[in-house]
């Protein structure tokens, strides 16, 4: 199979020649810029500059000799984008390694810190000396009036919707879009991944924070009703936009909304049918109706009991898969749920095991995450969300070593 047929086939539930693996095809399945060099160098490949595609979580673009070197399938849209050195500024990471920054997101050093200022020159995100990503610090309806007419204009005003990815604003057009996402295609058999986004759960708390959306939900549910309908209008009028431009070229695209946490869902599954299951649904099946893609959430945390109602409402594939939360156990949710949605992740713990567990821990952790999860299709071999910065190289080697051990075995 190539990569494209193996993660479709994955996705269709049908068992491919091989387990498909990610390695950062979205902004959850990366890697630390600060790692990426000692994960090229345990390779024995040579070293190249490091690109950071993502200023916020400070994630590393990973080359194509990677991608080859580890079996990667599937590679997001924005590799196709910003490939001349204009559109890339150098900068130093935390720990004094240097990088190239997008030229649009170079952040500014004040004091002890480094900030992201928004068009007012208020403060949006900080990262303080000693932390290795920045944190949202402005919230447009809890710091300044609520104005629902407002919603789209403010996404350059706070931290996840404000510090762009590539393509970012390198493309002016969706013709220019389009152009590149066709482009990306054509040279690579990597199935292509397209970020969306659509967020309904967490764009309440980029505008209100967490506390007080969770508490709007809760105590004025009518309140809540009116910002979600007039957020959804937004999405679906960019998600039309969006896959006019790329529908014909990527295979997956990724919508986001963190519903868990640790030990539970944020929210119970009585309120994600009222206030979120209905809205997911319809930007979902849109997404289907406008182009041939399978639809992808990424949902951090222990979502278990939101599980069914998420598969109703149309979606194909969940990742990182947060194994290590309350009822997220692989056995127990590919039993439950593995002939309905893809698995795209739970393939190695990186709360406990990958940075703290010796390479032979790392090997048997992740042989039995395979055995539970990949017979039938419906599994993409990824850690759980991103690699850190403190995460050994030997324990990477020993993670996709493991994967290809698996893949020898006998059927």
């Amino acid at each position: 199979m190539t990569s494209r047929e193996r993660i479709l086939a994955t996705l269709d539930h049908t068992q491919p020649d091989r387990v498909a693996v990610d390695l950062s095809s979205y902004r959850s399945s990366g890697i630390s810029a600060i790692a990426y060099p000692k994960l090229r160098a345990a390779l024995g490949l040579p070293p190249r500059p490091t690109y950071v595609y993502d200023p916020v979580q400070q994630l590393a673009i990973v080359h194509d000799d990677v991608l080859d070197a580890i079996g990667a399938d599937a590679i997001e849209l924005g590799r196709g984008f910003c490939l001349e050195e204009k559109w890339w500024a150098d900068w130093t990471l935390p720990g004094g390694e240097p990088c190239k920054m997008p030229v649009w997101a170079v952040p500014e050093r004040a004091g002890e810190e480094w900030v992201y200022r928004n068009r007012d020159g208020r403060v949006m995100a900080r990262m303080p000396e000693g932390s290795l990503h920045f944190d949202q610090t402005w919230w447009p309806f809890l710091d300044d009036p609520e104005d629902l007419s407002r919603i789209a204009d403010l996404y350059p005003d706070h931290m996840w919707t404000g510090i762009a990815s590539p393509p970012g604003p390198s493309v002016s057009s969706s013709q220019e879009l389009a152009a590149g996402a066709r482009a990306l295609r054509a040279r690579t058999p990597r199935a292509l991944v397209g970020l969306f986004g659509g967020n309904l759960l967490e764009m309440g708390q980029f505008y209100y924070r967490m506390d007080g959306f969770l508490m709007m939900l809760a105590g004025e549910p009518e309140r809540a009703h009116r910002f979600l309908d007039a957020l959804t209008e937004i999405h679906l009028a960019n998600l039309e936009r969006f896959l006019g431009a790329v529908g014909d070229s990527i295979d997956v695209i990724v919508f986001g909304d963190d519903l868990g946490a640790q030990n539970c869902p944020q929210i119970s599954p009585r309120m994600y049918r009222e206030f979120f299951k209905p809205r997911h649904s319809l930007m979902w099946n849109r997404a289907k109706q406008l182009a041939p893609v399978k639809v992808m959430l990424h949902c951090c945390g222990a979502v278990r009991p939101l599980m069914p109602d998420l598969i109703d409402a149309g979606l194909d594939a969940i990742n990182p898969v947060q194994i290590s939360c309350r009822g997220m156990e692989a056995e127990g949710l590919k039993r439950d749920f593995g002939k309905d949605i893809t698995f795209w992740g739970g393939g190695c713990d990186t709360q406990r095991i990958l940075p703290n567990g010796t390479p032979q821990e790392v090997r048997a952790h992740v042989l039995e995450q395979c055995r539970h999860l990949a017979p039938g299709g419906g599994f993409v071999f990824q850690q759980v969300h991103n690699i850190l910065a403190n995460v050994p190289a030997e324990n990477l080697l020993a993670m996709y070593a493991a994967v290809r051990e698996y893949n020898l075995q006998p059927a």
